[in-house]
């Protein structure tokens, strides 16, 4: 019956849309979609890149989601962690799941983020 995903929904504080822009599109390489009229009235903004889209949604009495979140994957999870470290976020590595190497980081609003990339031993 079901398909697939067609985006996760991540909660953020009002007026951090610019923090978001910043770490969603500059950090992770991801592009800003437009959200439909009658939706971007409501703040947040929407992300997409190849087969993932997030959308931020504010939340007025917003907390971050600390265990709740995406697991996305990445073609070079090295890279993603230099360039995440080199703007100021914690990567923490993570070695309990087979058949990936994956780590965990916290966007800029402190939801928590996982990324895997498949290990070689797996293909």
């Amino acid at each position: 019956m079901i398909s697939g995903v067609h985006h996760v929904l991540l909660a953020a504080p009002p007026g951090s849309e610019g923090l978001l822009r910043a770490f969603y599109t500059g950090v992770l390489g991801l592009e800003e979609a437009a959200k439909p009229p009658g939706l971007a009235g409501r703040g947040g903004a929407w992300f997409r890149g190849d087969g993932v889209e997030l959308h931020l949604g504010i939340e007025r009495d917003f907390r971050p989601a600390r265990k709740a979140h995406p697991a996305l994957l990445v073609r070079d999870l090295d890279a993603l962690a230099e360039r995440l470290r080199a703007a100021g976020h914690d990567v923490t590595p993570d070695d309990l799941f087979p058949g990936f190497r994956r780590f965990y980081a916290d966007d800029p609003v402190g939801n928590r983020l996982e990324f895997l990339q498949p290990s070689p031993a797996s293909h």
